[in-house]
């Protein structure tokens, strides 16, 4: 498929001339769990945190995000016990909350059919920065969903979610993912509001030039072994796909069949999990990207061989960093645990900060959340018995 028209002269070349400069002052973790949401405070020094109480106690918790735009607001994607899947925002971080007036739903079907209902919203992300009060949402089973009002009100977004292929991209209503299928990996490409992509567990990666009026596959060169034909267009399962802000033609994906790189104008997926070392293998959830250098990237792996367990391989923790875009990795576990460690980190559960050098967290499927203050080469748990961490999210720019 050809590179997209966007609004740059080289889409080659990055968004600015100089890269962002590190963040200095305060900063938050936005921890969603299963039992409900939290925030730890971590300061300017991000040496000593302070856990809030918890918030919606009881409510599952998906994903709770800040607005870069408004830096005092959180929206909070959550399945209530009584008002079923919706999302909160907070205008006053996290003091106060409303729920949306209409949340993200799929129309009605007429009586004696079979419709799709949300079962949780699971994804939310912030609009280009030029479109203050616009955020997108995906849904479980895949539903992708648009708010104008600042998370107020949410329309489904008729090009993906009535397009005729729909149902065929994402494998009917019957597709097996644990937990639900789901739309997540919502990015908007920071030179064109108009230009996004967006990841399915199952369906793929998919892209559209158009504010999501029409979507294509993005999936050449990505490997399904899972499926009969071990390179179709469609049918994939990534878990995070991730977009560079300073190269935004830069993806980094971790799929349920490795980890990946694009360049865009290449236009496939070069397997850079091959490099990983081989008794570890590179299945995982989570993808983190360095704010300022985009051939830095981290990785979670977990066990992947044949009975999936969904743990850290071998009981042994520990993230994985490329400094060269993939061709080399190296293990981080300073200061984790050594053995019996029988987590894994989901993929909206790991995370950076901006500062310098940055910082980058995790929260893991036991109820514990861990960072390092020095990219990964020392970590440090910050937060202990939560309950099974969905989602951790950076907030910084407080007041």
């Amino acid at each position: 498929m050809p590179t997209p028209e966007i609004s740059t002269n080289d889409p080659s070349v990055p968004v600015t001339n100089h890269k962002p400069k590190p963040g200095k002052g305060p900063l938050a973790l936005l921890v969603a769990t299963r039992k409900g949401a939290f925030i730890l405070h971590g300061g300017k020094s991000r040496r000593k945190w302070k856990l809030s109480d918890p918030i919606f106690l009881g409510q599952m918790v998906h994903h709770m995000i800040q607005d870069p735009r408004e830096p005092q607001t959180i929206l909070m994607g959550s399945r209530t016990g009584h008002l079923g899947p919706t999302v909160f925002r907070s205008n006053d971080f996290g003091k106060t909350w409303t729920e949306a007036q209409t949340p993200p739903a799929f129309p009605k079907a007429p009586e004696g059919k079979t419709g799709r209902v949300v079962d949780h919203v699971f994804w939310l992300t912030p609009g280009h920065a030029t479109e203050a009060g616009v955020w997108w949402a995906g849904s479980s089973p895949q539903g992708l969903f648009r708010s104008e009002d600042a998370g107020n009100t949410w329309e489904g977004i008729s090009g993906f979610n009535d397009h005729p292929m729909r149902d065929t991209w994402v494998g009917g209503l019957g597709d097996g993912t644990p937990d639900g299928a789901k739309m997540h990996s919502i990015l908007i490409d920071p030179r064109d509001p108009n230009h996004m992509y967006i990841g399915m567990s199952g369906g793929g990666v998919f892209e559209s030039t158009d504010r999501g009026a029409d979507w294509k596959p993005l999936n050449k060169g990505c490997i399904a072994d899972f499926l009969p034909t071990p390179d179709p267009e469609y049918g994939h399962d990534p878990h995070c796909v991730r977009l560079h802000p300073m190269k935004p033609d830069r993806l980094y994906q971790q799929n349920h069949c490795g980890i990946y790189r694009m360049d865009r104008d290449e236009g496939a997926w070069v397997r850079i999990g091959d490099n990983m070392p081989k008794e570890i293998g590179d299945i995982g959830f989570p993808m983190v990207l360095h704010p300022r250098d985009p051939e830095t990237a981290w990785v979670f792996p977990m066990d992947g061989t044949t009975v999936w367990p969904r743990t850290s391989p071998d009981g042994k923790p520990a993230a994985y960093v490329t400094h060269n875009g993939g061709k080399k990795w190296k293990r981080l576990d300073r200061g984790l645990p050594g053995k019996h460690a029988w987590m894994t980190v989901k993929r909206q559960a790991m995370t950076s900060d901006s500062h310098k050098p940055i910082g980058i967290y995790f929260g893991t499927t036991n109820g514990e959340v861990w960072g390092s203050r020095t990219e990964g080469k020392k970590w440090k748990c910050l937060a202990r018995n939560l309950p099974h961490v969905y989602a951790v999210e950076v907030a910084e720019h407080l007041k």
